[in-house]
C-alpha cells in the first residue's frame, strides 16, 4: 500500500492559527484586571478636594515637612479656609472722641464701612458739621461733657467738683444744647469730678430729664459715674478698652483684637479711640479680618442697659 505523503502547508495553516488564538486569549487575561481598575477609579479621582475630611492636628506634617514636601502650586480648595468665628454675638462699638476739632480725619472715621459713634466737644469748631455728617450717615453722635480731672484742666463747659449742684446741672444743659443731635454723653477726663458720687447725681439728674445715655469713660478706678447714673434710669455702660494710649497702629491693631476677645467672652465691648491717622488706619486694616471673625460693629446706644 502506498504512503500518502503529509500535507506539511496544512499543518503549518493550523499551528499557526493555534498561536494566535493562545495569544488573543492570553492578552484579554491580562488586560481585564486593567480595565476593571480604570472603571473603579474613575469616580475617586473626580472627587471634589472640598468633600474630603480636613486633618486633625495630630495629622499635620510639621512645618520642615510640608515645606521639603509641599507641591509646587495647590488648588484654591487646598491653600483656603473660612476664618474661625470669635464666637456668636460678639458685639463691639467704638466710640471715637474728642470730635469737631480735626475735619479731614474725622470724616474718614465717620465714612467707615461699621457702625460707629462720634463723640463731640461743646464749643468745638467744627461740631456742628461733624454732628450733621455723623447723623447724616446713620452714625451715633454724643456729647463728649468736659469734667474736672485731678490735674490739669478740662477745657470749656467742665464740670467741676467745686461747683454747687444747680451750677452743675445748668453746665450738663448747656453742653447739651451745643450738640442738640447727641443722644447720649461719656466724660471728657473726669477722673476727680466722675469720682465725687454727688457730682455725678446732679450730672445723672439732667440726663435722665432729657432722656440721653451714658457711657463712662473709665478714666478713675474710683469712678462712681456709672452706679449714679443707673440708679436714676439712665442707660449706662462702661468703657472696657482704650484703643489708642500709644499713637501707633500696630499698638492700635493690637488694642482692637484685645476690644475683640472682650466682645467674644463678654458678648459685647466698648472700645473707645480719636481722630488720630493711627487710629484711622488701624480700624481700616482691621475691620475686614474682625467681621470674618464673627465681630458685629454696633453703636455705643445698642450696647447701654
Amino acid at each position: 500500500m502506498a504512503r500518502k505523503s503529509i500535507p506539511w502547508s496544512g499543518l503549518a495553516i493550523v499551528f499557526a492559527a493555534s498561536l494566535a488564538g493562545g495569544w488573543l486569549l492570553s492578552s484579554q487575561s491580562r488586560r481585564a484586571p486593567y480595565h476593571a481598575q480604570r472603571h473603579h477609579r474613575g469616580p475617586v479621582a473626580l472627587q471634589s478636594p472640598i468633600a474630603t475630611a480636613a486633618p486633625t492636628p495630630s495629622q499635620m506634617p510639621s512645618p520642615s515637612a510640608s515645606l521639603a514636601t509641599a507641591p509646587a502650586s495647590k488648588t484654591p480648595e487646598a491653600t483656603s479656609s473660612p476664618a474661625t468665628p470669635r464666637g456668636s454675638g460678639a458685639k463691639l462699638a467704638i466710640i471715637i472722641d474728642d470730635c469737631g476739632q480735626w475735619l479731614d480725619t474725622e470724616r474718614a472715621l465717620i465714612d467707615l464701612p461699621i457702625a460707629l459713634t462720634v463723640s463731640i466737644m461743646p464749643n468745638a469748631p467744627y461740631k456742628d458739621t461733624i454732628a450733621q455728617r455723623a447723623s447724616a450717615a446713620g452714625q451715633g453722635v454724643m456729647l463728649h461733657l468736659p469734667m474736672e480731672p485731678l490735674s490739669g484742666d478740662a477745657g470749656t463747659g467742665a464740670i467741676t467738683t467745686s461747683m454747687d449742684d444747680s451750677t452743675i446741672e445748668a453746665q450738663v444743659r448747656d453742653d447739651l444744647k451745643d450738640v442738640p443731635l447727641a443722644r447720649g454723653v461719656n466724660n471728657h477726663e473726669g477722673s476727680k469730678a466722675t469720682a465725687d458720687a454727688r457730682v455725678m447725681h446732679d450730672v445723672a439728674e439732667v440726663l435722665a430729664e432729657q432722656r440721653v445715655y451714658f457711657v463712662d469713660s473709665r478714666t478713675t478706678a474710683a469712678t462712681q459715674a456709672a452706679h449714679e447714673t443707673a440708679a436714676l434710669g439712665v442707660p449706662t455702660a462702661s468703657r472696657n478698652v482704650f484703643l489708642d494710649n500709644v499713637a501707633d497702629v500696630a499698638s492700635v491693631e493690637a488694642a482692637l483684637e484685645h476690644a475683640a476677645d472682650v466682645a467674644q467672652t463678654k458678648g459685647s465691648a466698648i472700645a473707645i479711640g480719636h481722630p488720630k491717622a493711627a487710629t484711622l488706619a488701624a480700624l481700616r486694616a482691621e475691620i475686614p479680618a474682625l467681621e470674618r471673625e464673627g465681630v458685629t460693629f454696633v453703636l455705643a446706644q445698642d450696647l447701654v442697659q
